[in-house]
């Protein structure tokens, strides 16, 4: 492979930066510009000069083949942050013949082809680089370290033990085989059918932690909704009025509660009228507040604008107006009552994302999906009367292949062009 190198930190002006250099002439390169290299993953400080010129003064880092990131020999440069430093190297290495700039993602392209992530944990490299909470974070942190990859080499193990039981009776079909062994096939197949339903269901909630919830403020217009986001947000949001109808378009903030990503949606109040432009603006707010996660309905005496259900929330809203308001009252003016609101959304969100496991992406469940279809077909001719052993052998095998999709062994070229696009140059 052609050895790559990158600024591997964000670019503009900061304390420190990382430039990274990984490949066959790494090694070559580091000490082209630093005369020495530390030990391998012990920090030196180098002076760094090119053409006879001092560039700067470096924390360098080196990595042996098949002990660093990308599984290649690496060299990391840890320079000033500052633009012309960092332009003074990144120029000295483009000069250097062999070397070109690394491609967006390239570096964790390598380390999955190289063997030292697998698909989902490139996944989840990219969810912790874009983690905005703790729960993200936390999700993230659990994908990178494999958890996906632990879990599929264990189906993987049972499917391969049915297989083998089913292939035996194929292979010993002319002689008298001992044991029926469909029973320990059934128990494997029915296991496993199980546990990736199980995982599956998962997904969904695992996608909300990963983009986030969304609820919708509802009501009638002057109920406080825009009030009540400004209070939320910290911040001047939203305009708000006196006069009705002032909000016409959706207004969305986001936030963290409970360590996930919430985002809050005032919408448009609730009426009929005969104004074209507060009517589209009202359309709108209802499709947004149906296709919601939650919905909060901010009442104010008359009937509510739609029909809560699940658990959506109905909240008294301008209780600095309302004495002796019973139930969960909020003022978006004051900020009473929001403290408990948002401690009560935080509760219901939390319990959606309890059923979460270690798949988190539509591709995961499309790929668990896959094998329990063919789990079905093959426990199917296992319990026919008279029993196709070589279809139930064949299905276990589309089985194992969907799970080796799943972390990237097979069948995943057309997915690594659009995974590695998001990744930026550095990594």
């Amino acid at each position: 492979m052609d050895t790559i190198y990158a600024l591997a930190t964000a670019r503009g002006r900061s304390g420190l930066a990382v430039v990274r250099i990984s490949g066959p002439g790494a090694l070559a390169a580091g000490l082209a510009l630093c005369g020495s290299l530390p030990a391998a993953r012990v920090a030196g400080l180098r002076r760094l000069t090119w053409g006879g010129e001092v560039l700067d003064e470096a924390l360098v880092l080196s990595f042996a083949e098949g002990a660093s990131f990308t599984g290649e020999a690496v060299v990391e440069l840890h320079c000033h942050g500052g633009p012309a430093v960092v332009g003074a190297v990144l120029r000295a290495l483009s000069a250097q013949p062999g070397l070109r700039l690394a491609e967006p993602g390239e570096f964790t392209r390598r380390a999955l082809e190289n063997g030292v992530l697998d698909l989902a944990q490139v996944e989840g490299l990219a969810d912790l680089i874009d983690a905005e909470t703790e729960a993200q974070r936390k999700q993230a942190v659990r994908v990178l370290s494999g958890s996906v990859g632990q879990k599929v080499e264990g189906w993987r193990r049972d499917l391969i033990r049915a297989g083998a039981l089913l292939e035996a009776t194929i292979d010993f079909a002319d002689e008298d085989v001992p044991v029926d062994v469909s029973p320990e096939v059934l128990v494997l197949i029915d296991g496993l059918m199980a546990d990736l339903g199980r995982e599956a269901a998962g997904v969904s909630a695992a996608e909300r932690i990963r983009d986030g919830f969304e609820v919708a403020i509802v009501g009638a217009p002057n109920a406080g909704k825009s009030t009540l986001l400004n209070q939320l947000a910290g911040r001047e949001a939203a305009i708000t009025s006196e006069i009705a109808g002032t909000t016409r378009d959706v207004i969305e903030v986001r936030m963290e509660i409970a360590g996930l990503p919430v985002t809050f949606l005032d919408t448009a109040g609730l009426r009929d009228t005969e104004d074209r432009l507060e009517r589209a603006g009202i359309e709108r707010a209802l499709a947004r507040a149906e296709a919601a996660d939650l919905r909060l309905f901010l009442a104010d005496g008359s009937a509510l604008p739609l029909e809560p259900s699940g658990d959506d929330l109905v909240v008294i809203g301008k209780s600095d107006t309302i004495s002796g308001a019973s139930g969960l009252a909020v003022s978006g003016k004051t900020g009473a009552g929001v403290p408990e609101l948002m401690a009560r959304i935080g509760e219901i969100l939390d319990a959606r994302v309890g059923s979460a496991g270690a798949l988190v992406r539509e591709r995961h469940r499309v790929a668990v999906t896959t094998a329990i279809a063919a789990l079905a077909e093959s426990r199917a001719e296992v319990v026919r009367p008279d029993s196709r052993v070589e279809l139930a052998a064949e299905h276990l095998r589309q089985a194992v292949r969907a799970l080796d999709a799943l972390v990237g062994r097979v069948d995943v070229d057309d997915l690594l062009g659009e995974i590695f696009a998001s990744f930026c140059i550095g990594k």
